[in-house]
């Protein structure tokens, strides 16, 4: 194996198929990054693997000989990101890959190639999605996310593909987030739904953002069935990622967004932000901060009698009945850091019941209803 490559291009490819790597790893081959040219294509594969999540990176390279090497994933992503502005060459050395560039060197022990798994293959394509809105909706979609291992079904997000619409659903049982987008499907009649690890997918969304669009690829049944695989461009050619979904029946929580409402309030998203974290200062753990909604007013109190008290009123703009209600103050403001907006809808049913958090494009405009928030209320403190 002998190749040269411009070192911009490969610090970035190398950054990012090792940022995957299993932090402990069940074999130590996993914490390898496998390098493999060929004369044909782009030239260089770069590839990671866990057995659960899959990364490869395709990019342009000049190769001179072909061959495949297993090295130290992480240790060669921290010498191309340490190497100066030169072309970078590459070579076996018996056990070990040399690395020269300018007037740096460095050799690096190998590991035993034939003993690392075979990348799965990715299930056809199902449709393309700009990459930019993607990395958005996802972003937004994750907010709800679980944390607990304990209940891994509620640490995934639900994609649901129904035609040219996509349907990303998150919850940790205090809070739902749902978003929809429209997308460009293979086939006008795609139906589809997969549990994809929350954390594998808002990384790969984030990171595919350098081409114009991300193209989704899941099976419905057959060959692939049981991993999703998402595929962008970047740094010239191009980055492939694939994951094993999450076993288990997600919850059907569409039908706890209620359709009626008793009470709607709009405030400025980012006065009701700061107030937020103002007011929470003095909350304890696992408080909550109140919120009253009364003509034209909100005021927001934390805290209780024997120790700080925070209050704070700022203008709302209230459709109904008069409303009091809590919220973890760090969930409540998770939703409206999720929503860009400038003013923020709350929609109520009644105190005891989640609330429904949305963005409006001002005082009196149209509701954003392709982003929602499901919030439970908190009891508050007598």
């Amino acid at each position: 194996m002998k190749f040269t490559v411009e070192r911009d291009v490969l610090a970035d490819a190398v950054a990012w198929a090792a940022r995957s790597l299993p932090v402990r790893p069940s074999a130590p081959v996993l914490a390898g990054l496998l390098i493999e040219t060929v004369e044909s294509g782009d030239g260089l594969q770069l590839s990671t693997f866990d057995y659960e999540t899959s990364a490869r990176a395709t990019l342009p390279a000049s190769v001179q000989d072909e061959g495949r090497a297993l090295v130290s994933g992480r240790l060669l992503a921290d010498i191309c990101r340490s190497l100066p502005a030169k072309p970078v060459e590459m070579t076996i050395d018996g056990a070990k890959v040399s690395l020269t560039c300018g007037s740096a060197r460095f050799s690096l022990q190998t590991m035993p190639v034939e003993e690392y798994p075979t990348l799965p293959e990715m299930p056809q394509a199902t449709g393309t999605v700009p990459s930019e809105l993607f990395a958005h909706a996802v972003a937004q979609a994750v907010t709800a996310a679980g944390r607990d291992d304990m209940l891994p079904v509620l640490t995934g997000v639900r994609i649901e593909i129904e035609g040219s619409s996509i349907s990303l659903l998150a919850t940790d049982r205090f809070r739902l987030s749902l978003r929809e987008l429209g997308w460009d499907p293979g086939a006008t009649d795609v139906s589809a739904a997969a549990l994809v690890p929350a954390k594998v997918l808002a990384d790969t969304a984030k990171s595919l953002t350098s081409g114009t669009q991300v193209t989704i690829a899941l099976a419905s049944s057959g060959a692939g069935e049981g991993i999703i695989g998402f595929e962008g461009a970047a740094g010239g050619g191009v980055r492939r990622t694939t994951t094993r979904l999450l076993d288990g029946e997600f919850p059907k929580v569409r039908t706890l967004f209620p359709s009626e409402h008793a009470t709607v309030a709009r405030v400025d998203r980012a006065t009701l932000v700061e107030a937020v974290k103002r007011v929470s200062l003095v909350a304890e753990r696992n408080t909550a901060v109140q919120l009253a909604f009364t003509t034209g007013t909100l005021t927001l109190d934390a805290g209780s009698g024997d120790e700080a008290l925070a209050t704070e009123q700022i203008e709302a703009s209230v459709d109904g009945d008069d409303i009091t209600t809590g919220f973890n103050p760090q969930f409540l403001l998770d939703g409206l850091t999720a929503i860009e907006a400038p003013v923020v809808e709350l929609a109520f049913t009644q105190a005891s019941k989640p609330a429904v958090i949305s963005g409006a494009d001002g005082p009196d405009g149209e509701v954003d209803t392709d982003f929602r928030y499901l919030l439970m209320p908190r009891r508050l403190l007598s």
